[in-house]
């Protein structure tokens, strides 16, 4: 035995240093770090950048590399918008008075026109009334043209801007800008205009499905208050943004569970918190800005109501039950701790418990039962 350790002990000598473990990922570069890092005698380390490790693709599988490091922080990402190129811009209006003024014009020109071919009556000299009377003629009819275009184009294009609404403008299919300002405006009349409500607006929503954290099956009420911040996404960018807003609310309430009123305000304030975050970020895509969301009414399922209120009922009689049992016990332990204390009576082990069991029978029949 002594002769194979010997001969053992001499082999690992001659080979000099032991053998580098074998590297157990034969396909994936990692990176070494020196060992004099980790072992120093400075009292103040010195900062080293580390990278994340590049972990390499496997050969013949067609993997791509990629990056090991910590996972980012859990969250819903925002629904990017559709078009990022639609932001809401201001259209290209003119005052009121500019319109009136070209509608004017074009009446003007039109009577002028009439009087020229003499279909109006002359309030002048015959004289000036024959040398007008020049008839119908293509001149004339460029004229009636060029007058009427005029007046439909000032006329036509006038609208009123209130305030709390703006109009979307569209010109020949693409985005030509949105009007905020308000009274007497001109706008292209070729223009197609949509009028959208800009002001703080709230909506009370339908009873909607939702669930607790056990996954009990709740019907919730919530009241969202929100308004459109961008109108070109909220008009271009969806179909209708308000049907688009009650989708997010049903998805957000799919995804974070509420609780009862009876669990807690601050269940029910955590759970506005979650939906208002998710709801607001789900909007923001279409241009609209989600400033709260609150469950204002919440109740069980009809499948499940029977159940869950007998359920309720037996819990808080349970609870009852035990605070009236506590509080017996309490007080034949106070009676008998007095009584035997300050020697009144001298009891052994028998007669303390019957006066025990007597003391309860009688706290327990004078209390009020339970749901009586």
């Amino acid at each position: 035995m002594s002769t194979t350790t010997e001969h053992t002990s001499d082999s690992e000598g001659s080979a000099g240093e032991p053998p580098r473990p074998t590297r157990l990922i034969h396909n994936e570069a990692t990176t070494e770090i020196p060992v004099h890092l980790l072992f120093r005698d400075d009292p103040d380390p010195v900062p080293v950048p580390l990278r994340p490790a590049v972990v390499g693709r496997r050969q013949g599988t067609g993997e791509q590399p990629r990056l090991v490091g910590r996972p980012g922080p859990a969250g819903t990402r925002p629904v990017p918008p559709a078009d990022p190129d639609l932001v809401e811009r201001p259209a290209r209006v003119l005052p009121g008075a500019a319109g009136v003024l070209a509608g004017a014009c074009g009446i003007a020109g039109c009577l002028a026109t009439s009087w020229r071919a003499g279909l109006l009556p002359s309030f002048a000299s015959p004289a000036l009334h024959l040398s007008a009377s020049a008839g119908v003629g293509p001149a004339q009819w460029a004229a009636y043209a060029g007058a009427g275009a005029l007046g439909l184009l000032g006329f036509g294009g006038l609208t009123r801007g209130r305030t709390g609404r703006a109009w979307v403008l569209g010109l020949f299919g693409r985005y030509g800008g949105t009007v905020r300002r308000t009274g007497l405006l001109w706008v292209n009349p070729l223009t197609r205009r949509h009028r959208v409500d800009v002001r703080l607006r709230h909506w009370r929503s339908e009873s909607m499905p939702a669930g607790d954290g056990n996954g009990v099956a709740l019907r919730v009420v919530v009241l969202v208050v929100w308004r459109v911040r961008d109108t070109a996404r909220a008009c271009l960018g969806v179909d209708d943004h308000e049907a688009y807003l009650r989708e997010c609310v049903e998805a957000a309430l799919a995804r974070v569970p509420v609780e009862m009123p009876d669990g807690g305000r601050a269940f029910v304030a955590a759970a506005g918190d979650a939906l208002t975050r998710l709801v607001a970020a789900d909007a923001a895509a279409v241009g609209l800005e989600v400033f709260s969301v609150r469950p204002v009414r919440v109740e069980y399922a009809p499948e499940v109501a029977e159940v869950m209120q007998r359920r309720r009922i037996a819990a808080m009689d349970a609870q009852q039950r035990s605070r009236m049992l506590t509080s017996v016990v309490d007080s034949v332990e106070d009676t008998v701790t007095r009584l035997t204390v300050r020697g009144l009576v001298d009891l052994d082990d028998y007669e303390r418990k019957s006066l025990v069991r007597d003391l309860t029978v009688a706290f327990c029949v004078g209390r009020p039962q339970p749901g009586v």
